[in-house]
């Protein structure tokens, strides 16, 4: 077991989502390592006094049989770690499928890790304007709050779009296990431990705990620890999990609660690469070159066909703007619209494949430029794209309070031309139109 033990052990379903968790735990002084995967001794050994560690997948573009392949070592090695709670990390907006990113099956597998207890699910995060209210989730956009089948944004995701608000009912085409629900009102009550109690004692395959404000985050969070004090160590969720035990762990003494970071300091220049459909990115895009950015469009047909030529042109053309002393965006879509969907979902792999192409070329460029800031946007792009960068963990470098789940990290390599590199990991639906453009700028601490 590892020395001091371990508050929180965590598997992100993508990228993106494990740094949101890594951000979370940050800005509340708890000191968090983020591996790409189970890391050799060596690695781990250069992080000796963390209290929270985890492991970012690639669970939430994969199937169910993936998963059985994939996910049920790592749950065992999760385990192993003997942290007091080990959290599934899953978006904010829960979108998955039967047949990818299925939820469901994640729990059914971390279930049987950890004893096949009754599994908390948590999915509420009001810091993110995400919230559950009697088992249905809703989530904010552009300073409207819907619910999530009637989201703009999610209703249309071109994977795994959400057509159902009700969580229990859209878990109950990815799982045979039963969900019971305790509610917003029930954890405002003042006999909150007794509809928790009630709950488990009907030995459920999970729990869902609502997550509607502040009090019921804090009275969720508690749930938590009592739930893993009885030995339901295994929980699903968004990083309302870490938002709900911070408050826990601070009322009791356990984390500082707080954190500070030194200042972002500008950079001369920065490389972004993008295979985000999200509305959200194509603003940012749309910002970032009315404000100096080189923004250029890329067929990502030519990483799924190889084209090596195609990737080669585009390739030199963004060195051209870098060494020229211009910030460079290369973007495989611009909003909804442009996503190919239907035309390559018959490709096996061709999502993965961009992904990869995109992570490929961002290597180059800050091999190459020597950058020292560089940004992925994207969660399923961001997931298969760093892995080619040669990185084996992420620190946190400076969480954004303002635009929470899109932090700057600090990569560890053993390629000194990568290893330092500060670099963010953003959501499609996370961010200001202006996120390029600051980390561009810098901010202060």
């Amino acid at each position: 077991m590892p020395t001091p033990p371990l508050l929180l052990s965590f598997y992100g379903d993508d990228l993106t989502g494990s740094t949101d968790v890594m951000e979370a735990l940050a800005l509340r002084g708890v000191e968090t390592v983020l591996f790409l995967d189970r890391p050799t001794e060596a690695q781990r050994s250069k992080f000796p006094d963390v209290k929270a560690l985890g492991l970012a997948g690639t669970s939430r573009s994969e199937s169910p049989a993936w998963m059985d392949e994939h996910l049920r070592p790592a749950f065992d090695w999760l385990a192993e770690q003997g942290a007091e709670i080990c959290h599934y990390k899953v978006c904010s907006t829960f979108d998955s499928s039967p047949a990818i990113g299925n939820i469901g099956r994640a729990l059914e597998l971390g279930r049987a890790a950890f004893g096949h207890r009754p599994v908390p699910l948590l999915v509420g995060a009001p810091q993110l304007k995400r919230y559950t209210a009697f088992g249905e989730l809703f989530a904010a956009y552009r300073g409207e709050v819907f619910r999530i089948d009637r989201h703009p944004v999610m209703s249309r995701h071109p994977v795994t779009p959400m057509h159902e608000a009700d969580l229990r009912r859209h878990l109950a085409g990815q799982t045979d296990l039963s969900i019971a629900l305790v509610d917003h009102l029930a954890l405002s009550d003042g006999d909150a431990d007794a509809a928790v109690d009630a709950a488990l004692g009907a030995e459920p395959g999970a729990i869902l705990l609502d997550v509607l404000n502040a009090a019921t985050q804090r009275s969720a969070g508690r749930q938590l620890q009592r739930l893993a004090e009885a030995g339901c160590r295994f929980a699903v969720g968004s990083s309302g999990v870490e938002y709900a035990l911070a408050e826990a762990w601070k009322a009791s003494g356990r984390i500082p609660g707080a954190a500070r970071f030194s200042p972002l300091p500008p950079v001369d220049r920065l490389a972004v690469v993008s295979g985000s459909c999200s509305p959200t990115t194509e603003r940012q895009i749309r910002h970032a070159e009315a404000e100096g950015f080189s923004a250029i469009a890329f067929d990502p047909r030519a990483f799924i066909a190889g084209d090596e030529a195609a990737i080669a042109a585009m390739t030199e053309a963004a060195l051209a703007h870098l060494a020229a002393g211009r910030s460079v965006l290369v973007h495989t879509a611009m909003g909804p619209e442009s996503d190919l969907g239907e035309e390559i979902a018959n490709e096996a792999g061709a999502r993965h494949a961009i992904g990869r192409g995109l992570g490929r070329l961002q290597a180059r460029l800050v091999r190459e430029a020597r950058l020292t800031r560089a940004v992925i946007a994207g969660g399923d792009t961001s997931s298969h794209a760093l892995r080619q960068l040669d990185v084996h963990a992420l620190t946190p470098r400076f969480p954004l309070a303002e635009t929470p789940g899109s932090p700057v990290a600090s990569a560890h390599s053993d390629d000194p031309a990568i290893h330092g590199l500060e670099i963010a990991l953003k959501g499609g639906q996370v961010g200001n139109d202006d996120y390029f453009v600051k980390l561009r700028s810098g901010i202060p601490g």
